[in-house]
């Protein structure tokens, strides 16, 4: 298996959609101080909680995860957000400071 650093989310995405398996994304709309991934990066996930990539090095993507699972289930999109500010930081893991804000959208 290929380190995850080195495969690009959106040809899996590509590749499981040509399997037939409904897939959503989560793209990193913003951030704020110490957001461990840029604005852009990708985290893809399938019906069965597949998923490959990162939104924030491992603080949130359980959550976003959880999340996708809904979006793939009901078609709508959500937009998430996390910070020290908020009442999950600590349940997800940023409490070292910062925000990051995520949408996540049924691909297909």
């Amino acid at each position: 298996m290929t380190p995850i650093q080195t495969r690009d989310p959106l040809q899996i995405a590509e590749s499981w959609m040509r399997e037939g398996r409904d897939v959503a994304i989560a793209t990193v709309v913003e951030t704020w101080g110490s957001a461990p991934r840029p604005v852009g990066s990708h985290l893809v996930i399938d019906a069965d909680g597949h998923f490959e990539g990162s939104v924030s090095g491992g603080c949130v993507e359980g959550a976003v995860v959880a999340e996708a699972a809904d979006v793939l289930e009901d078609g709508k999109p959500r937009m998430l957000e996390f910070g020290v500010a908020d009442e999950t930081a600590w349940e997800v893991g940023l409490s070292c400071g910062g925000r990051i804000k995520v949408y996540v959208e049924r691909l297909g």
